[in-house]
């Protein structure tokens, strides 16, 4: 199956047309890495979306991406329930937004647009030269138009 994949980047942070994060929701850094947290996310937040790459992972490969020194993972939370990730990961001065997204029953709520405007900042705050993302035609439907509303400009097309 072929899908036609966006790669966005943003090259300075004024750029950036941010949404503030609703009251209800906070913003957490993981800061002790866990490796089964991340893999949770991973596949409850990709299984909408045909995220298949790090399904066969072992424990010591997401052992050793949680630890990364390049990355950070952070949570949001929704009335007090764990409601989407971001991982940045910090490589040669770029930030990537590697993954990104909310929990099924978290889509449609309003999260997406202020999620997304926190993880740019934060992927900025980490010194970024370049903040960067990829989606895919096989992503959330909105996907696409919430990374080009909060400044993202894509840079190349490809099909994979």
């Amino acid at each position: 199956m072929t899908a036609t994949v966006w790669h966005l980047e943003m090259l300075d942070p004024e750029e950036l047309s941010p949404k503030a994060l609703l009251p209800e929701t906070q913003l957490v850094k993981l800061e002790i890495p866990l490796p089964a947290l991340n893999r949770f996310f991973y596949q409850e937040v990709g299984k909408l979306w045909h995220w298949k790459d790090r399904l066969k992972w072992s424990e010591e490969e997401w052992r050793n991406w949680v630890e990364c020194e390049t990355l950070q993972t952070w949570m949001l939370i929704y009335r007090g329930t764990p409601a989407g990730y971001f991982e940045l990961d910090a490589q040669n001065g770029d930030v990537e937004i590697a993954y990104f997204g909310l929990l099924p029953e978290f889509l449609g709520k309003g999260l997406g647009g202020s999620f997304l405007s926190a993880a740019i900042e934060k992927a900025w705050e980490m010194g970024a030269e370049r903040v960067w993302v990829h989606t895919c035609i096989l992503d959330h439907p909105h996907a696409l138009n919430n990374y080009q509303s909060r400044g993202l400009k894509i840079f190349r097309v490809s099909q994979e």
